[in-house]
Protein backbone atom coordinates (compact mmCIF):
# COMPACT_ATOMS: atom_id res chain seq x y z
CA UNK A 1 0.00 0.00 0.00
CA UNK A 2 1.56 3.34 -0.74
CA UNK A 3 2.29 6.16 1.81
CA UNK A 4 1.68 9.76 1.39
CA UNK A 5 4.11 12.14 2.96
CA UNK A 6 2.94 15.63 3.07
CA UNK A 7 6.59 17.95 4.02
CA UNK A 8 6.25 21.77 4.92
CA UNK A 9 9.25 22.13 2.81
CA UNK A 10 11.19 21.77 -0.85
CA UNK A 11 12.44 18.49 -0.89
CA UNK A 12 12.39 17.32 -4.35
CA UNK A 13 13.15 13.46 -5.33
CA UNK A 14 12.90 11.71 -8.44
CA UNK A 15 10.64 8.74 -8.86
CA UNK A 16 12.54 5.26 -8.31
CA UNK A 17 14.92 6.82 -5.51
CA UNK A 18 14.70 4.53 -2.64
CA UNK A 19 14.86 6.30 0.85
CA UNK A 20 15.29 5.84 4.12
CA UNK A 21 12.35 7.28 6.12
CA UNK A 22 12.55 8.19 9.94
CA UNK A 23 9.38 9.38 12.01
CA UNK A 24 7.70 8.83 15.11
CA UNK A 25 3.80 9.25 16.59
CA UNK A 26 2.52 12.45 17.29
CA UNK A 27 0.01 12.42 20.05
CA UNK A 28 -1.69 15.45 19.07
CA UNK A 29 -2.32 15.10 15.58
CA UNK A 30 -2.51 11.50 16.14
CA UNK A 31 -0.65 10.92 12.78
CA UNK A 32 3.08 9.90 12.15
CA UNK A 33 5.66 13.03 11.73
CA UNK A 34 8.23 13.13 9.45
CA UNK A 35 11.81 13.66 10.88
CA UNK A 36 14.13 12.71 8.17
CA UNK A 37 14.39 11.33 5.01
CA UNK A 38 17.50 9.89 3.34
CA UNK A 39 17.71 9.50 -0.48
CA UNK A 40 19.60 6.36 -0.82
CA UNK A 41 21.12 6.51 -4.70
CA UNK A 42 22.32 9.83 -3.71
CA UNK A 43 23.18 10.52 -0.30
CA UNK A 44 21.23 13.25 0.23
CA UNK A 45 19.77 13.57 4.23
CA UNK A 46 16.83 16.09 5.13
CA UNK A 47 15.56 16.01 8.73
CA UNK A 48 14.02 18.23 11.00
CA UNK A 49 15.83 21.19 13.22
CA UNK A 50 14.09 19.41 15.94
CA UNK A 51 16.05 16.32 18.25
CA UNK A 52 13.88 13.27 17.85
CA UNK A 53 11.96 11.80 20.91
CA UNK A 54 9.25 9.25 21.63
CA UNK A 55 8.59 6.43 19.63
CA UNK A 56 10.80 6.58 16.71
CA UNK A 57 9.94 3.89 13.09
CA UNK A 58 12.34 3.93 10.45
CA UNK A 59 11.22 1.91 7.28
CA UNK A 60 12.51 1.98 3.45
CA UNK A 61 10.81 3.00 0.46
CA UNK A 62 10.79 4.25 -3.21
CA UNK A 63 9.67 7.05 -4.78
CA UNK A 64 6.41 7.17 -6.80
CA UNK A 65 6.07 10.30 -6.96
CA UNK A 66 7.00 13.65 -6.07
CA UNK A 67 5.29 17.14 -5.79
CA UNK A 68 6.85 20.63 -4.80
CA UNK A 69 4.59 23.39 -4.59
CA UNK A 70 5.89 27.14 -3.97
CA UNK A 71 3.61 29.79 -2.44
CA UNK A 72 4.26 33.11 -0.78
CA UNK A 73 4.98 31.33 3.01
CA UNK A 74 7.07 28.93 1.93
CA UNK A 75 6.98 25.89 -0.76
CA UNK A 76 5.60 21.91 0.86
CA UNK A 77 5.90 19.01 -0.81
CA UNK A 78 4.20 15.58 -1.22
CA UNK A 79 5.69 12.41 -1.91
CA UNK A 80 3.74 9.09 -2.54
CA UNK A 81 6.29 6.07 -1.47
CA UNK A 82 6.08 2.42 -2.39
CA UNK A 83 7.09 0.96 1.05
CA UNK A 84 9.93 -1.91 0.37
CA UNK A 85 9.68 -4.54 3.42
CA UNK A 86 8.29 -3.90 6.36
CA UNK A 87 11.49 -2.31 8.03
CA UNK A 88 12.12 -2.61 11.62
CA UNK A 89 9.01 -0.58 13.82
CA UNK A 90 8.73 0.08 17.66
CA UNK A 91 6.58 -2.67 19.13
CA UNK A 92 4.15 0.20 20.55
CA UNK A 93 4.08 1.01 16.89
CA UNK A 94 2.98 -2.21 15.35
CA UNK A 95 0.24 -2.66 18.14
CA UNK A 96 -1.09 0.52 17.56
CA UNK A 97 -1.21 -0.91 13.77
CA UNK A 98 -2.58 -3.79 14.73
CA UNK A 99 -5.27 -2.27 16.83
CA UNK A 100 -6.36 -0.26 14.25
CA UNK A 101 -6.85 -3.01 12.06
CA UNK A 102 -8.64 -4.96 14.52
CA UNK A 103 -11.08 -2.16 15.17
CA UNK A 104 -11.48 -1.48 11.30
CA UNK A 105 -12.52 -5.31 10.90
CA UNK A 106 -15.08 -5.16 14.02
CA UNK A 107 -16.63 -2.06 12.46
CA UNK A 108 -16.83 -3.57 8.83
CA UNK A 109 -18.12 -6.63 10.33
CA UNK A 110 -20.97 -5.11 12.21
CA UNK A 111 -21.84 -3.07 9.34
CA UNK A 112 -22.39 -6.08 7.31
CA UNK A 113 -24.03 -8.25 10.27
CA UNK A 114 -21.27 -9.22 11.70
CA UNK A 115 -21.32 -12.77 13.70
CA UNK A 116 -21.52 -11.82 17.12
CA UNK A 117 -25.22 -12.07 16.63
CA UNK A 118 -26.61 -14.41 19.33
CA UNK A 119 -27.95 -17.90 17.93
CA UNK A 120 -31.98 -18.04 16.70
CA UNK A 121 -33.29 -20.55 18.89
CA UNK A 122 -34.05 -23.66 17.66
CA UNK A 123 -38.08 -24.50 16.83
CA UNK A 124 -39.57 -27.46 19.33
CA UNK A 125 -40.21 -30.28 17.24
CA UNK A 126 -42.79 -32.30 16.74
CA UNK A 127 -42.78 -36.35 16.65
Amino acid sequence: MDRTLVLSAQVAIPQGHRLEVTERHDDLTGGPVVLSLVDLDTGIRFQRAEEPHGEISRWLGRVLDCTVTMHGAGAGTVLTVDPIGPGPTGAKVALRDADAAADAAKAEADRWGGSDRPPQPEAERFW
